[in-house]
């Protein structure tokens, strides 16, 4: 039995294995039938919502929108290797596009056996769309990974060879530039905030060069988080979404672009074995806009940073900290000289408002950071030690090696005192003499209690606290000796807690643990 996957639309292989996205999902119909069913109420029910019809057409919203839909080939250089080919689709007999793809596979491998230049054929085709008159247009960053030409083929067959003017591998948007003749046919940004679930949606495609593909639905789900990436927001669609779809847009039924179709879930685990199965992920218009707008005004993307690490909030936590709801992005690290400590901010904290916006767990909290121009001064909400506070942070520019940045602590070696054990959580505790720290590769500045042993299946153990762990804080108060952690564990015990919060250190990481009392 396979395992699902989620796959890319477009049929491209070269970076799906660092994404765990493969890019040949094999090329399926499926029909889709759209209707409302009006069920009569009973006496003195109150009437149930009406749902909105479906147009009777499609076809003027589709007419107007086709033209700005483009098909986007590559070339690449290969050396010393074959081309991998798209898989063969079963059509029935007698028809025209079992022609077409045999004619496709045909040159695709006469173009990797033929020539002394060692240069592929078309090696990825996709789908883009034109945002800007003057030839800008948007496409999946996978489309175009790798390529050393791309080309643009618009509805009407004409080619253009495009430029790359940036990508963001970060949210897989690329933007390219042509240069028309003429002004071209250009989409239009709706606001995909306003999005509902149950809303009507188009989605348009020109895979293989054929020309307009296009599929209805609605919208399944919003905010889904399927592992592509750290900034995850995707939105759920039932309209197919298939091979050679990738960068095509999402419409609304006024017409406006709301997301890029960008990933499939697929239940076949083999590249030949995915296909669309009515669960389709775009990338919202909001975030396309913001990443666009700084790819062409300086051709990177430039993010804010709030100079924390943070973590959720899981039930236990939020018992710890005597939270009444489960919410908010825990403060686990705030990094040395950043935006967050110059803020105030402080390990421990629970952000749980941003300008405003509720933070209703951590995975939101970078995403909504990243979205806001450097310099931007970002009010905060915190939770801290049973109250609200209120902080002001000038964002800082995320950079690569700004993205961890755990804090370090004051230099020691700390007191040595006798191993001690804690039997009720099944903790062996020792503290950082010179011997401890060489065993567990303990740094020299490091401060705390080591872990020496777990007892299997024990509290601690069920936490997955390993030996080599190093305790920092037991209830949000330092700890520097065996005996430290086991009179605050025997308090928080005295004090009816059913856990204690631990600050834990592994590998240079913090992290909070709830460790459970009972």
């Amino acid at each position: 039995m396979t395992s699902p996957a989620f796959t890319a639309s477009s049929p491209t292989a070269s970076s799906a294995k660092k994404e765990g996205l493969r890019r040949f999902p094999a090329l399926r119909r499926s029909l889709m039938v759209l209707g409302v069913l009006l069920l009569p109420t009973a006496c003195g029910d109150p009437a149930p919502a009406r749902a909105e019809p479906p147009p009777h057409s499609f076809a003027p919203l589709v007419e107007k929108m086709l033209p700005a839909v483009v098909n986007i080939s590559t070339t690449q250089t290969m050396k010393n290797k074959k081309q991998g080919q798209l898989p063969m689709p079963e059509f029935p007999p007698g028809s025209p596009f079992g022609d077409f793809f045999r004619d496709y596979q045909q040159r695709q491998k006469e173009n990797d056996q033929g020539g002394g230049d060692d240069k592929g054929g078309a090696t990825s085709l996709g789908s883009g769309f034109i945002i800007d008159a003057s030839g800008y247009v948007v496409t999946n960053n996978h489309v175009i990974e790798g390529a050393d030409e791309i080309t643009v083929r618009l509805q009407d067959d004409t080619q253009m060879k495009a430029t790359l003017v940036g990508t963001d591998k970060a949210t897989d948007i690329a933007l390219l530039k042509v240069e028309p003749s003429t002004k071209l046919p250009a989409m239009v940004w709706g606001n995909s905030d306003a999005l509902k679930v149950g809303d009507w949606v188009v989605a348009i495609g020109n895979p293989f060069g054929l020309g307009g593909t296009v599929t209805a639905g609605i919208i399944s789900a919003r905010g889904r988080d399927i592992g592509a990436g750290k900034y995850d927001d995707f939105l759920q669609t039932d309209a197919s979404i298939n091979l050679g779809n990738s960068g095509g847009p999402l419409i609304n039924l006024n017409g406006e672009v709301i997301g890029m179709n960008t990933a499939i879930f697929s239940p076949g685990s083999n590249e030949g074995e995915a296909g669309s199965v009515g669960i389709g992920f775009a990338i919202p218009a909001v975030v396309i806009k913001n990443v666009v707008q700084q790819l062409r005004e300086t051709g990177k993307v430039r993010r804010g940073w709030l100079g924390v690490q943070i973590q959720d909030v899981t039930p236990d936590i939020a018992d710890t900290l005597n939270l009444k709801q489960q919410r908010g992005a825990l403060v686990a690290v705030v990094s040395p000289g950043g935006p967050g400590e110059q803020a105030g901010l402080k390990q421990g904290d629970v952000i749980i408002s941003i300008d405003g916006k509720d933070v209703t767990n951590g995975r939101m909290l970078p995403r909504i950071v990243a979205e806001e121009p450097v310099g931007h001064k970002a009010a905060l909400v915190v939770l801290r030690k049973g109250g609200k506070t209120n902080v002001t942070v000038s964002l800082g520019e995320l950079k690569e090696d700004t993205e961890g940045g755990a804090a370090t602590a004051a230099t020691g070696n700390g007191p040595a005192e006798a191993e001690g054990t804690i039997d009720s959580v099944g903790l062996t505790l020792d503290a950082l003499s010179p011997k401890v720290r060489q065993k567990f590769s303990v740094r020299d500045d490091a401060q705390g209690v080591a872990v020496v042993r777990v007892a299997p299946n024990s509290p601690a153990a069920k936490r997955e606290i390993k030996a080599g762990d190093l305790i920092v804080e037991v209830g949000q108060e330092e700890v520097s000796t065996p005996n430290d952690v086991a009179t605050r564990v025997a308090k928080a015990k005295d004090n009816g807690q059913k856990a204690v919060l631990l600050l834990v250190e592994r590998a240079g990481d913090l992290l909070f643990v709830a460790l459970p009392l009972e």
